[in-house]
């Protein structure tokens, strides 16, 4: 599976998931991390687990492994990262406050649907 195609498949599980204001940024050439960077929020600390619960359940469908996570949603925030696409899910006051689409604001958006 192309990273591409991994980033919007992630994306798509976390719209099944009811996840609000879903981003697929390619960030290619901008970030040395990863090529890929999906954002999401969630309405809780419940929510935010199940965004990552169900994510990660469709990778294991599709055979991909996360390499770590890290966050804890009760905090609001988490990551999922599969080396070349990054999830991170927020609750809405976290994602405001860290801003961080600001990050990659010239990169490029991917429609998922």
């Amino acid at each position: 599976m192309k990273n591409q195609e991994l980033a919007i498949e992630i994306a798509k599980a976390l719209d099944e998931k009811q996840a609000e204001n879903i981003r697929v940024l390619d960030v290619r050439g901008i970030s040395t991390l990863t090529d890929y960077c999906v954002i999401a929020t969630g309405t809780s600390g419940p929510h935010l687990k199940a965004l990552i619960s169900g994510t990660q359940q469709r990778m294991k469908e599709l055979n991909v492994s996360v390499y770590r996570k890290s966050g804890d949603p009760e905090s609001g925030w988490a990551i999922a990262d599969y080396v070349h696409v990054v999830t991170h899910v927020f609750s809405p006051e976290a994602r405001e406050y860290y801003s961080i689409e600001m990050l990659w604001s010239t990169a490029p958006e991917i429609p998922f649907r």
